[in-house]
């Protein structure tokens, strides 16, 4: 039998006790109230019809009504004869009278009244008497019952509260004192009461896995250490950063690399809660900085280029060591599904420190060497270009047709290479985080009206309209009018090149909250959806119609660089059905 059963008996058979008990004590109540009920009514009342009558017999000498209330209350008595004799006494009573009201002066006729008066009092006293003894006895039976009953009763319900306490507290006892001995790597404890319910199918599942853990432990114990010494030489062997924290943020482990550059021997790190750290260390305050939110990540990959000094690094100074490193941070959580539980439980995490350097010093050779170079080539590309004006004057020469559309060529190539260089000095600018703002007041009017007179020419060449929305009462911006004419003009230069002959561009702007925006609009192919996420993306090119790709990849990356450090925000409108719509936003004054 279950414990749900037993226990659902045991407050079944207590139920039936109280039943029982208010039951028979709510018969023995209605037996009483029926005797006391039956005195009231059946005798009680005669005796008052038979003084009311006595009373009205004496008065009929002085009182002529006296015989009428005499009658009326006979025939109350008539309708209330309930005791053996009292009907006989009633109906002489009723004879008699009958005779007194013909001959008033019989003398006979009022005895024999008297007397049936005197019969009928006698009747109902040693009726009440009768009665009364009747309810005294109902009552004692009731009270010998009711003891017998309760003592019974009280007995099986105290028996009930000691016992079957007792008999759930005893099993969670000895669960309790063995999951206490399972704790402290006892494996050998096991569960010796035997019962058919719950709490014997809970010993024998508690003792086969006693059983399955001792045998684990016994078998796997030095595996398990072999591997764990195994895995904490990887850690310490490798050239990467590594900590970790258990899931109260306590250090577990930390490498030499770690140890290194927080400046920290590991053996006053390990054990340590790592926001006391942090509260002396600055590396180590940045490292755990995201871990201290209600919600810690559960990954975080290149969470932030840090700059750190390593201390051990190769370097040129005087020591021949020590020099600023780059590392970026990782952030891995680690969870545990434990044995028989199927829902992962946090179990820490682990921040790895990756040694970037070498990546970080190629980048900036690149950068400086893209540069020097773009810096370099303005010069010659100048002096070709003052070179083919000077060409086209007639004071140098006539030139025949063949000799201008050769000029044509160069001159387009030279404006194309000086459009590279430029692009590629403002992404190294970009790339080396020297971005140089001169931050004004700028009417959007005038960046709008540069923007289009720039490239006015390829798109009369295209029969290309510009068809410019700008109000007059326009706020103004803060930004670098330089940057953000280039920006518009890159955004234009774009459209033009994409839009088909005989067409328009829409160049709107517009008040946007704290920002204006500008936005231009070409009837074009469009950018395929799949494109689009990757549009600002530095070296990304997105294939035209033809398959084939335009540009360097550079001027979109570069426009979101000026716009984000102006302080405002770029982006590419998507909802449209034709064409392609570019916009950036800067904040107003």
């Amino acid at each position: 039998m279950t414990i749900k059963a037993k226990i659902s008996l045991g407050l079944a058979f207590m139920f039936v006790i109280i039943l029982g008990l208010g039951g028979l004590g709510a018969y023995y109540l209605n037996e009483l109230a029926n005797d006391s009920h039956a005195i009231l009514k059946d005798n009680y009342i005669s005796l008052q019809y038979v003084s009311e009558m006595q009373k009205a017999l004496l008065d009929r000498s002085t009182d002529s009504d006296a015989l009428r209330r005499f009658d009326e209350t006979l025939q109350k008595q008539e309708a209330n004869v309930t005791e053996e004799g009292e009907r006989e006494a009633t109906v002489a009573l009723r004879r008699d009278l009958n005779r007194i009201k013909i001959a008033p002066r019989d003398t006979m006729a009022v005895r024999r009244i008297q007397t049936a008066l005197l019969q009928l009092d006698d009747i109902n006293r040693q009726a009440i008497f009768r009665k009364n003894e009747t309810a005294e006895q109902t009552a004692t039976d009731a009270l010998l019952l009711l003891a017998v009953v309760g003592t019974f009763c009280f007995l099986v319900a105290f028996s009930f509260m000691v016992n079957f306490p007792s008999y759930i507290a005893r099993p969670i006892r000895e669960l309790t004192r063995g999951i206490r001995e399972i704790t402290s790597r006892n494996f050998e404890e096991r569960l010796h009461f035997r019962s058919s319910d719950e709490f014997g199918e809970l010993a024998r599942s508690f003792n086969s896995m006693a059983q399955k853990l001792d045998e684990y432990e016994h078998s796997n114990l030095a595996k398990l250490l072999f591997e764990k010494k195994r895995i904490d030489t990887l850690i310490q062997l490798m050239n990467d950063g590594i900590l970790g924290l258990d899931e109260k943020k306590r250090i577990l482990f930390a490498n030499p690399v770690v140890c290194r550059l927080l400046g920290i021997e590991e053996a006053k790190l390990v054990g340590r809660y790592a926001p006391d750290v942090a509260s002396v260390n600055d590396l180590m305050r940045t490292l755990i900085q995201d871990l201290m939110t209600d919600e810690a990540p559960a990954r975080s990959d290149g969470n932030g280029l840090l700059k750190i000094y390593d201390p051990e690094a190769l370097s040129y100074g005087h020591d021949g060591k020590g020099k600023e490193s780059f590392f970026n941070k990782q952030i891995h959580a680690v969870t545990v599904a434990p044995t028989g539980d199927g829902e992962a439980r946090p179990a820490g995490w682990v921040i790895v420190l990756e040694n970037i350097t070498s990546f970080k010093e190629l980048d900036q050779a690149k950068t400086n060497f893209i540069a020097t170079v773009s810096h370099e080539l303005k010069t010659p590309i100048s002096s070709i270009k003052l070179s083919l004006k000077l060409l086209d004057d007639h004071r140098i020469g006539q030139l025949n047709d063949e000799q201008k559309q050769l000029i044509g060529h160069v001159r387009d190539d030279a404006e194309r290479l000086l459009s590279i260089t430029g692009e590629l000095v403002n992404m190294a600018q970009v790339e080396s985080g020297q971005i140089q703002l001169k931050i004004e007041n700028v009417a959007p009017a005038d960046i709008v009206r540069y923007a289009t007179q720039a490239l006015q020419v390829p798109a009369n060449q295209k029969h290309i309209q510009f068809q410019v929305e700008a109000p007059l009462d326009l706020p103004t911006v803060k930004a670098d009018p330089d940057k953000a004419s280039w920006v518009l003009v890159n955004f234009l230069s774009n459209a033009v090149r994409h839009s088909p002959e005989d067409n328009k561009i829409d160049v709107v702007v517009r008040p946007l909250g704290n920002l204006v925006e500008f936005e231009v609009r070409d009837y074009g192919a469009g950018i395929r959806p799949e494109h689009r996420d990757r549009i600002f993306e530095r070296y990304f090119r997105a294939p035209g119609n033809n398959g084939q790709s335009s540009g360097t990849g550079l001027g979109l990356a570069i426009s979101k660089e000026f716009i984000e450090s102006m302080g405002g925000d770029i982006g590419l409108k998507s909802n449209l059905t034709n064409g392609t719509a570019f916009y950036f936003r800067l904040p107003r004054t």
